[in-house]
């Protein structure tokens, strides 16, 4: 039986906790965790603001990150989600972090780094235990820090000075499960600083996770993402391909748990290179997984995994969210797992039964030297995929769509590039001469679907919303220049290329004015480019899916187009809505979460590129905040923060 399928296992190999509050920090009025509760269920029962008065929105205060210009921000694009607990808003700023009264952006109190940057995500709250006060946890590169609630000065009983080394750098927001502190992994391959040196460079640093203790800072245990000798699927990596293999991270903003039954859920990316494994034979677990473990344990419950042999950097970015459902008459503990594939699998979160079939089925083989291809792939047959998979000559862009002039390009592009797609799954053609131009166009592209910004929910309506890039990637696979006898082992023989220079190689074309001016580079895909939708897990569903975002440069109903750009998700209200940013057109919106219904929307002087949150002050008054972006290096940046006049 193949390692691939989905298994219900009993194994202490593996270990992995999360985030937990005491009750006082849990109150609703409060938001203490990147996605709300442990349950990532990005939903508040506050309904102050509501379906009936979200039109009434506006500024009640906003916090400059740079103010004046001066000082770093952490990075062009903020992912800052801030969290308000017990009377407080915690963020980090560049290489502050900071506590500021919710109810003004007052500051109560500023910390500074000596060195480094703090991880421009997110913070989290430990609320203390015996003698220990509560903490505020960030990462800062390799360094674990503890920094006190009350005060923001660091914490002596946490590891040396409130600091810990750990083994490598991490990126996302530390979670917390009682007194265990869980980080996932930034991997990077050998000498490497950019994003993504996945694509070509197989070596690296393994993207195991660990967890510390939250009281101490002690190193509690490893999690080997990449199956070792003698544990649950070390034979789905061909030969010694598991040694020394870069990638296959947790990389997600947090991690899920379910409280009550003492499950952990953690999503795997993709391994290292990111579009060629003939160098790593089989299905290559975890990569790729959704692992489901005991949180006090670490034995592995159960695991589905989502893409067999990834070759298509689809990875598996953002944490699932869990929610009880309705099913076949009966009340089922559910999680739904999003992606960059577009699909979404909904499980039993217990026993790991899919609560809606998933098939394998065939997909196309490609021709790459000693590549082997997993001749199925998984596809839930409900909910149906809620971004496009597929794409063909008919689907570009018309007139109609957006102008004449660029529905004119994109048909030329397409018939320059002689684009192959065979559905879900294409694989990337090969170029053996620079004659060649026959390129793969795929849907959706390594950008997503749905990113690292992930879903909200209301379980209220058993609704889960998620916004998706309906963007492609093209390319193909060419002889890396770098490959030889002294590097196989390091870098892979064969690197993907675009053929535009762009990274992801986007399927797009300039857009020109009457006077010929280029006005902007748009998609040649029919809209829409980003999509909100509400899939209903009681039945698997869409209940309702439209347009997010417009294109302002394009006349009357040709506008809403959807706008792709930015990756953050959105966030769910008892008072019937879902607040998201996450598109370049510089929109903040708010969506009725019964129907669809665009209420509200605001511009901003920059992009939304983080996941909003909302909370009560102390005054009784309910605030929706966001951080915003400029899209230069160095750029403003700024928190802003509305409520009810």
């Amino acid at each position: 039986m193949r390692f691939a399928r989905m298994k219900v296992l009993a194994v202490a190999a593996l270990l992995f906790v999360v985030p937990a509050l005491r009750a006082n920090a849990q109150s609703g009025s409060d938001w203490p965790m990147y996605g709300h509760d442990l349950a990532s269920s990005r939903f508040s029962p506050l309904s102050q603001i509501n379906a009936g008065n979200v039109a009434k929105l506006s500024v009640a205060w906003s916090y400059p990150m740079r103010p004046g210009g001066a000082g770093p921000a952490g990075g062009a694009f903020s992912q800052v989600t801030p969290i308000v607990v017990n009377d407080a808003m915690y963020l980090p700023a560049g290489n502050r972090v900071l506590a500021l009264e919710p109810e003004t952006g007052k500051e109560i109190w500023s910390y500074q780094r000596p060195t480094g940057m703090v991880s421009a995500r997110g913070v989290a709250y430990w609320s203390g235990d015996g003698d220990n006060a509560a903490r505020i946890f960030f990462t800062s590169g390799h360094k674990l820090v503890a920094l006190s609630a009350k005060t923001g000065q660091p914490d002596p009983r946490f590891g040396q000075n409130g600091e810990i080394t750990m083994d490598v750098p991490f990126a996302e927001v530390p979670t917390i499960y009682k007194n265990v502190i869980i980080v996932g992994a930034n991997v990077y391959g050998p000498g490497e600083t950019n994003l993504h040196p996945q694509d070509e460079v197989a070596a690296g640093v393994p993207g195991d996770s660990r967890a510390y203790d939250a009281r101490t800072g002690k190193k509690l245990w490893d999690f080997h993402a990449i199956a070792q000798p003698g544990e649950v699927g070390h034979n789905t990596w061909g030969g010694d391909s598991w040694k020394g293999r870069g990638g296959t991270n947790v990389w997600s903003m947090a991690v899920t748990v379910d409280e009550k039954h003492g499950i952990v859920y953690l999503p795997f990316g993709g391994p290292a290179a990111n579009y060629y494994g003939g160098d790593r034979p089989g299905d290559n677990l975890f990569s790729n997984t959704l692992v489901a473990a005991d949180a006090t344990t670490g034995r592995l419950k159960w695991y589905f995994q989502t893409v067999h042999h990834e070759l298509w950097d689809f990875d598996l970015p953002p944490e699932p969210v869990l929610m009880d459902v309705m099913h076949d008459g009966k009340k089922v503990p559910a999680l739904v797992q999003t992606g960059k594939i577009g699909y979404v699998f909904v499980f039993n979160r217990v026993t790991g039964k899919p609560v809606f079939p998933i098939e394998e089925r065939p997909v196309p083989k490609g021709d790459a030297p000693a590549e082997q291809y997993s001749p199925t792939q998984p596809f839930p047959v409900k909910p149906p995929p809620v971004a496009r998979v597929t794409i063909s000559r008919d689907d570009i862009v018309t007139a109609d769509d957006t102008t004449p002039e660029h529905s004119q390009a994109c048909h030329e592009l397409w018939d320059k590039s002689s684009f192959y797609n065979a559905g879900p799954y294409t694989p990337w053609v090969v170029h053996t001469s620079p004659a060649d131009t026959k390129m793969t166009l795929i849907f959706p592209g390594a950008t997503g679907g749905a990113n690292w910004g992930g879903a909200a929910s209301d379980p209220t309506m058993g609704y889960v919303f998620v916004n998706m890039q309906n963007s492609g990637s093209t390319g193909f696979l060419e002889k890396n220049p770098k490959y030889n006898a002294q590097t196989a082992g390091t870098e892979v023989e064969y690197h993907r290329g675009t053929g535009s220079g762009s990274q992801y190689g986007g399927f797009s074309a300039p857009a020109k004015d009457a006077n010929g001016k280029v006005i902007g580079n748009w998609p040649c895909q029919k809209p829409p480019w980003e999509s909100l939708s509400a899939v209903n897990i009681n039945t698997g569903e869409i209940a309702w899916t439209v347009p997010l975002g417009i294109t302002e440069e394009l006349p009357g109903a040709k506008q809403h187009t959807g706008r792709a750009g930015a990756f953050a998700g959105p966030i769910a209200t008892a008072g019937g809505l879902v607040f998201i940013g996450a598109t370049n057109d510089n929109r903040f919106r708010a969506f009725d979460s019964k129907t669809g219904q665009e209420l509200w929307s605001t511009k901003l002087q920059y992009t939304a590129t983080a996941v909003p949150i909302t909370y009560q002050g102390k005054n009784g008054k309910q605030y929706v905040a966001i951080m915003v972006a400029g899209g230069g290096q160095g750029s403003d940046q700024a928190l802003i923060v509305y409520a009810l006049p």
